[in-house]
């Protein structure tokens, strides 16, 4: 629809462009055309490369600038009644009327740009974005779907902010579903599943965003500009793209930070029960695993195999992979 209405500015730009050429300079018509179509051309680049990156601050501009246009009509309007501007020059009474203008155009902007965020409190219809911890959108990334952890978050309702699945993203999670291994099939099915099970809860706004950025090769710098553009935040399970975004200014959320967070606190000395279930990599150790996934190394638990014990914490290592519980058998 978009390419249509500019398909539909060029044509109309052509034929103004002719019909100009024929009444200024007489009969230079396919002059008129190519220069008509030629400014559409430019004007359509302008809007694709520049209102799409600051599409909240064109708008705020705008609105700022009518407004400020009715003030000073309005204040111009009583000042044109008073006897003294009456008495001014025609050129002396232009100069004051383009200065008020100037003036009530540059704070109507200036004041509309500082206290956007509670302006939708004096007009209810016109909201600016948002930069309150509600008014961000979670943008999502394909590690972050196929983790399947994010639909369990949302269901505590402890997100309220609108969640943002690129184009880009639905696409590559659409083509691990498609995959002829049977492993990625399966992850990319569930992927899909997860975005299923949170729209069809109703918690959250789920919205598919149509950003492409052609120029930009990989995701994950796909999803930072994303970002960017919506002064939005990132959730993923995916290191890499953590630390790239962090670099950038972005804030991310990582699910694996956020598990990790809140595991129960083990301290040193604690008893807890666990079974054994494979030997450790060190000679007489154990590995059992809590029902949280975190893994539990036991020091003289290679003869419990198969075996529920009692153990007594000695150490906790914590890393950004996950956490490990070193015990031994009391």
């Amino acid at each position: 629809m978009i390419w249509g209405i500019r398909i539909i500015f060029i044509v109309l730009s052509g034929i103004i462009g002719q019909r100009m050429a024929d009444l200024l300079f007489h009969g230079i018509e396919s002059y008129g055309i190519l220069g008509g179509v030629s400014a559409a051309l430019f004007f359509i680049a302008v809007e694709i490369g520049f209102t799409r990156r600051y599409v909240a601050i064109v708008s705020t501009v705008m609105f700022g600038l009518i407004f400020g246009f009715v003030l000073s009509s309005l204040f111009l309007n009583g000042l044109l009644l008073l006897p003294w501007m009456k008495n001014q020059p025609e050129e002396i009474r232009n100069w004051i009327e383009f200065g008020l203008t100037f003036l009530f155009s540059y704070i109507a902007v200036i004041v509309i740009i500082q206290v956007k965020d509670d302006y939708k409190f004096v007009i209810p219809f016109i909201e600016f974005s948002r930069h309150g911890k509600s008014g961000r959108p979670m943008i999502l990334d394909t590690s972050a779907i196929i983790d399947g952890r994010v639909a369990d978050v949302v269901a505590t309702r402890i997100i309220d902010c609108p969640l943002v699945v690129p184009r880009f993203v639905l696409n590559e999670l659409q083509g691990v579903a498609d995959s002829t291994d049977k492993l990625k099939r399966n992850r990319g099915r569930r992927g899909l599943d997860v975005l299923n099970r949170i729209r069809k809860d109703h918690i959250v706004d789920v919205e598919i965003h149509d950003a492409a950025f052609p120029e930009v090769q990989e995701v994950d710098a796909k999803l930072v500009r994303l970002a960017k553009i919506l002064d939005g935040r990132l959730m993923t399970t995916d290191l890499n793209l953590n630390k790239m975004a962090q670099l950038q200014g972005v804030e991310v959320i990582n699910l694996n930070d956020l598990g990790n967070a809140l595991k129960p606190i083990v301290l040193p000395g604690e008893a807890m029960e666990v079974k054994v279930i494979k030997p450790g990599e060190e000679r007489g150790q154990g590995i059992a695993y809590l029902d949280d996934g975190t893994m539990v190394v036991v020091e003289g638990g290679y003869e419990k195999i198969g075996q529920k014990v009692h153990i007594a914490v000695t150490s906790v290592l914590q890393t950004s992979a996950g956490r490990m519980i070193f015990g031994s058998c009391r």
